[in-house]
């Protein structure tokens, strides 16, 4: 990259196509001098769609294309198709918070089920759905794979968006707790927020986490408050 930079100055960005597994490896390659990252071709597997929404969370990446989407014969049905429904949706949102450390994003599997975001005032536990025994899928050889986004978008105030993913938090400040205030799950229609329903109960497991199940493609928002 440095001989690329030095002797094509006139060379935009470098930009990687996907057809092995080391997908955050690579990613990291070719993001470690502060460069964008935007991924031309990516093999269209069951994988994509959940890479290509941690590339726009964790990377913010300005693009991703897996090979050949135009095979599939009603694409909004695909998992793929689902994912870039919520991008779509929260594009206005993702543009207005890029570069202040307000986006962020997870790739999990049965390998790699546990991630960890410090952001706003609180430390984001993020772990895949079937970490839940009582999960359907739990105990299955494989899992599928899951990502999401998240965006603070005020103070205790954020977007979780993605599919397989529970979420539990806990304050960056010593001696004091958390607890959600309110948790939705809306929509973004003509670039408004709409709200679709009103979770509680055993949709929060009273109170302790927010939870998006494998085969669900949803935006949540949630609003945490802190006590002592």
């Amino acid at each position: 990259m440095d001989v690329w930079k030095a002797a094509g100055n006139s060379i935009d960005f470098l930009a990687p196509d996907f057809y092995n597994p080391s997908f955050k490896q690579w990613n990291d390659l070719f993001t470690r001098q502060g460069d964008p990252l935007f991924i031309p071709e990516h093999r269209f597997d069951e994988t994509a769609p959940f890479k290509g929404l941690y590339a726009i969370g964790h990377y913010e990446a300005i693009g991703f294309s897996p090979f050949s989407i135009e095979s599939v014969a009603d694409g909004k049905k695909e998992p793929l198709g689902k994912i870039y429904d919520l991008v779509q949706q929260l594009t206005p949102t993702i543009e207005a918070n890029k570069g202040q450390g307000k986006i962020d994003g997870v790739l999990l599997d049965k390998e790699n089920n546990t991630q960890i975001i410090k952001m706003g005032d609180y430390e984001f536990t993020f772990k895949h759905d079937y970490t839940l025994n009582w999960s359907d899928g739990a105990k299955a050889e494989t899992w599928p794979m899951s990502s999401a986004i998240i965006i603070e978008i005020a103070k205790d105030e954020f977007y979780i968006s993605g599919s397989g993913i529970v979420v539990t938090f806990k304050p960056l400040k010593e001696n004091v707790n958390a607890g959600i205030l309110k948790t939705d799950q809306g929509r973004f229609e003509n670039e408004k927020w709409k709200t679709i329903r009103h979770f509680n109960g055993d949709q929060t497991h009273q109170g302790r986490h927010l939870r998006i199940s494998v085969g669900d493609y949803e935006i949540q928002k949630i609003k945490l408050y802190t006590y002592e």
